[in-house]
C-alpha cells in the first residue's frame, strides 16, 4: 500500500474476457498485435472470476468487455451465471462485435439479466460494414440481435439494454440514416463514434457530420481544439472509478493502457493492494498534475497525458466521477466548470446505484428460477 493517500475501493471494476479478436480491423491494436507485449493473448478464468467476488464482495458492477471479443470466452455462460448469483452487475458497453457466438451464451446473456452490451456495427448494410469490419458477417450479427431480442421477449425481460455503435468513417457516413432506422427496428439505442484514425478513411462532407452529432465537430482533433480536452479524456478516470483489470490478473489502469502494467496481480496479490500500490498511486498524482511524468509510468507516453500537459489542464477530482461520455455532456453544456461537473457526477452515480437496485429486483421477481 502506498502511504499518503487515500485507499481506492471502488465498487466497479473492468476486467477483460478474452484477449483475442476474429476480426482483422485496419486500425485495431490487437489485430496487428501491438497488444501482446503488455495484455498477452488469453481469456478469464471461470475460478479466477469466482475467487475475485468472493475476496471483494463491495463489487458491484463489472465490465468484460476491453481489448478482445468477450464471446470468444467458452467460459462467459458460468462467469455471468456466478455474476447472477452474486448480485453483480455486467456490462459490456466498451464494444463487442456479436460475429461468434453460441445460442447458450445469447440466452445467459437475458436469463442471468446481464445489463448492457455495445455492439460496434459501422454500417448500414453487409457491403459497408466489412470494410471496416474484415472477417465480419453483418448479416450474422443483425441475427444475433434478433435471438437477444427473441430471448427478451420469452422471457420478459428488458435486459441487456442494447446500443448499436457506429464509428463514423467516410466509407460509411452515408448510411448513418440506414443504420439509425436498423437500430430503432432492432430495439436498440444508436451512438455514433468519431474515429482515432482519420487516415483510414476520410470523412467526405464534414459540414453535415458535424451537425449530426451535436458537438460542432467532425474529428477527435476538432473536439480538443473546441473544448480543450481530448475526446475520450474520462478514460483517465478509471484509474479511480472502474480500474482496467487483464484477463490474467495484471493492473492496466485503463481501457486504453496496453503498454504495460502497473504492477501486482489481483488474482494473486489482492484487488485493494494491487489497485493502490506505489506505481499506479504515482500514476494518478500524474494525471492530477502533481508529480513528474516517470518512464516506468504507463501513462506517460500516452497522449492523453501529453495533451494534458500540453493545455496545463489536468484531471480534476469533481470530474474523476465521470465516464468518457458524461464527460464531454459536461464541457458541451457546461463549459466544464466545477460546480455543474460535481452535479453531473452525482447523477451518474445516482444511475449507478439506480441500475443496481432495478436489476436486484427484476431477479427477485423473474418468473423463472435458475438452473
Amino acid at each position: 500500500m502506498q502511504r499518503g493517500h487515500p485507499l481506492i475501493l471502488p465498487k466497479t471494476i473492468r476486467l477483460e474476457s478474452a484477449s483475442y479478436c476474429q476480426l482483422k480491423c485496419p486500425s485495431c491494436p490487437t489485430a496487428s498485435g501491438a497488444i501482446r507485449p503488455g495484455v498477452g493473448t488469453g481469456h478469464l478464468r471461470l475460478d479466477n472470476f469466482k475467487k475475485l467476488l468472493d475476496d471483494n464482495p463491495r463489487i458491484t458492477r463489472i465490465e468484460l468487455s476491453n481489448y478482445g471479443e468477450m464471446f470468444l470466452n467458452k467460459e462467459l455462460t458460468k462467469i455471468m451465471q456466478y455474476a447472477d448469483s452474486r448480485g453483480v452487475l455486467l456490462t459490456a458497453d466498451n464494444g463487442v462485435n456479436l460475429n461468434t457466438t453460441t445460442n447458450e451464451q445469447l440466452e445467459a446473456l437475458v436469463k442471468f439479466k446481464f445489463h448492457s452490451l455495445t455492439c460496434s456495427i459501422d454500417g448500414g448494410s453487409a457491403e459497408t460494414y466489412q470494410r471496416y469490419r474484415i472477417g465480419g458477417d453483418f448479416n450474422r450479427v443483425v441475427e444475433h440481435v434478433k435471438t437477444i431480442n427473441a430471448f427478451k421477449k420469452r422471457y420478459r425481460s428488458r435486459y441487456p439494454l442494447l446500443t448499436w455503435q457506429f464509428i463514423v468513417f467516410g466509407f460509411n457516413q452515408h448510411e448513418i440514416p440506414l443504420a439509425k432506422k436498423l437500430a430503432a427496428d432492432l430495439n436498440m439505442k444508436f451512438r455514433e463514434k468519431l474515429t482515432w484514425d482519420d487516415d483510414f478513411s476520410s470523412l467526405r462532407d464534414q459540414d453535415k457530420l458535424r451537425n449530426a452529432l451535436g458537438f460542432g465537430v467532425s474529428s477527435r482533433r476538432e473536439y480538443e481544439d473546441k473544448y480543450g480536452i481530448d475526446y475520450t479524456r474520462g478514460n483517465c478516470h478509471q484509474l479511480w472509478n472502474a480500474p482496467q483489470i487483464n484477463w490474467d490478473g495484471k493492473v492496466l489502469g485503463c481501457c486504453r493502457n496496453f503498454w504495460g502494467d502497473f504492477g501486482g496481480n489481483v488474482f494473486k496479490e489482492g484487488l485493494t493492494r494491487s489497485l493502490n500500490n506505489e506505481k499506479i498511486s504515482y500514476a494518478r498524482q500524474m494525471l492530477l498534475g502533481k508529480k513528474e511524468a516517470r518512464p516506468d509510468i504507463p501513462c506517460t507516453t500516452c497522449d492523453l497525458y501529453e495533451s494534458m500537459k500540453a493545455r496545463n489542464k489536468w484531471i480534476t477530482m469533481e470530474e474523476v466521477g465521470l465516464s468518457a461520455q458524461a464527460l464531454r455532456l459536461a464541457y458541451r453544456y457546461f463549459g466544464g466548470r466545477p460546480l455543474y461537473v460535481r452535479l453531473l457526477g452525482y447523477l451518474v452515480i445516482a444511475k449507478e446505484t439506480l441500475d443496481i437496485y432495478r436489476m436486484r429486483l427484476a431477479r427477485a421477481l423473474r418468473p423463472w428460477k435458475q438452473e
